[in-house]
């Protein structure tokens, strides 16, 4: 896919999502995960080993959070941060740990994007885990569909988003 349309089509997502994500908002109640994650999903759902990936990650990182949460004083801004740094490092990290070779066939569990299993698991630890994942993978269905009308199915990605 050509750089300028691909660009064109990560502006249309994340712009949908962001729609998306607000329309849920006020109206169930419940986020899809953090205003900009639905339309990165809604990319790369036709990758579901990275969707789990992420999803991964970022109830790893929600566990991290809860463990620490025992010992240190984790609220406001701090939880946000830590949030945010221990999705970032764990994200970094499936770029290695979670890529299985069998046989010929590669599995990649890498995370979308590094920021993204950070806004997860902050949503999981405000309203929940299966909520938050339910939410997000609604929104980023409706996101990929919308997408699929507006430029007529023309969206075979394949491996030309690196997020």
């Amino acid at each position: 896919m050509h750089t300028e349309a691909l660009r064109d089509l990560i502006i249309q997502s994340v712009g949908i999502g962001l729609l998306l994500s607000l329309a849920f908002s006020e109206t169930l109640g419940l986020a899809a995960g953090g205003m900009v994650v639905p339309g990165y999903v809604a990319l790369m759902i036709h990758q579901p080993a990275r969707v789990i990936g992420t999803i991964a990650v970022a109830l790893a990182t929600f566990g991290i959070l809860k463990l620490l949460s025992n010992y240190l004083f984790i609220f406001g801004r701090r939880r946000i941060v830590l949030t945010i740094l221990f999705g970032f490092f764990l994200g970094w990290l499936s770029r290695d740990w979670l890529v299985f070779r069998v046989g010929g066939q590669s599995f990649e569990f890498q995370t979308i994007g590094l920021i993204i299993p950070g806004l997860i698991a902050n949503w999981m630890e405000r309203q929940g885990i299966v909520s938050t994942i339910a939410m997000m993978v609604i929104a980023a269905v409706f996101i990929r569909l919308l997408l699929m009308i507006l430029t007529g199915g023309d969206i075979a990605l394949g491996s030309d988003i690196l997020i």
